[in-house]
């Protein structure tokens, strides 16, 4: 991939963060398909890499955030950046509605549950972002679904500030337990998701994809936009950055994410094993042993 400056996508706190400046396409990082998907495996052959010397140092882990408007193509970004990644190092996770098991605990509990160990990648697909974003647009749903105590939703702004310093706070905690927080937004422009929705009717093999649903969440794109916004606003540390990826080409938008995702690995210190020889040799005297077996 060509020489491409990742820090233009990366939101950590010292700067604001507008929506409306940020682009949802840029220049093809690609030549051809063939060319992509040579980078794109190697990208994968490299994360899976990373993915075993983390495993054998055990002393970090990594969780992945992926929030994005529907059809933005979080499910596929998973898919094309961690195929070839060893399905032991990784664990993925698709927040849907919450269930009523989890209405009965607090907003954070079914993601904290779903944490990786160290030495092992949590992926989530969609996560507890949910709670300051689809209730922030629907604030119906704190005061019908959630039940919360009555003194905490008579002031709604109390609330979500409430919940950005949790989340902030859980962010934080993980970092000082060696945990690395990489969070994701897909950037689609309104006419791109558009197209993706349409494009889910027209093929019969999509319809399974499509929810009537989504066309009425379209309809508060610019609540969407406006709740986005502040949640990265209010999040961005850091010690847990944002990356609003640009997301109406996908090819570039996965290249983007991996390519991310690598670098921020190296970051940490990592030590692979060093052999020792005593071990080595005291081993080799099994060899005998196995082959007489």
């Amino acid at each position: 991939m060509k020489d491409f400056d990742l820090d233009r996508f990366r939101y950590d706190g010292s700067q604001p963060f507008r929506i409306k400046k940020a682009p949802t396409k840029v220049d093809d990082l690609y030549a051809d398909k063939d060319y992509y998907e040579s980078r794109r495996s190697e990208q994968a052959a490299e994360i899976d890499s990373w993915q075993e010397k983390m495993y054998a140092h055990n002393q970090y882990g990594l969780v992945v955030v992926f929030q994005a408007l529907d059809a933005a193509g979080k499910d596929g970004t998973i898919q094309h950046v961690f195929t070839g990644t060893n399905p032991t190092g990784v664990r993925v996770y698709s927040f849907k509605r919450p269930t009523e098991q989890e209405l009965d605990h607090d907003w954070l509990w079914r993601s904290w549950r779903e944490l990786p160990e160290r030495g092992t990648i949590g992926i989530f697909n969609r996560s507890y972002y949910e709670e300051v974003l689809v209730t922030k647009v629907h604030p119906e749903i704190l005061t019908e679904s959630q039940r919360l105590p009555e003194s905490e939703t008579e002031d709604l702004d109390k609330l979500f500030k409430n919940r950005y310093e949790g989340i902030r706070d859980v962010e934080k905690f993980l970092h000082h337990n060696g945990f690395v927080t990489l969070k994701f937004y897909l950037h689609v422009s309104k006419d791109e998701q558009a197209d993706r929705l349409i494009a889910r009717i027209e093929d019969a093999d999509k319809n399974w994809k499509f929810d009537e649903g989504d066309v009425k969440e379209r309809g508060y794109w610019d609540e969407y936009q406006q709740a986005y916004e502040e949640a990265i606003n209010e999040t961005a540390t850091k010690y847990a950055p944002w990356f609003v990826i640009p997301a109406d080409d996908k090819k570039n938008m996965r290249l983007l994410v991996g390519r991310i995702i690598i670098e921020e690995l190296k970051k940490l210190p990592i030590k692979e094993p060093k052999p020792d020889k005593k071990r080595f040799e005291e081993l080799q005297k099994l060899i005998p042993v196995i082959r007489g077996q």
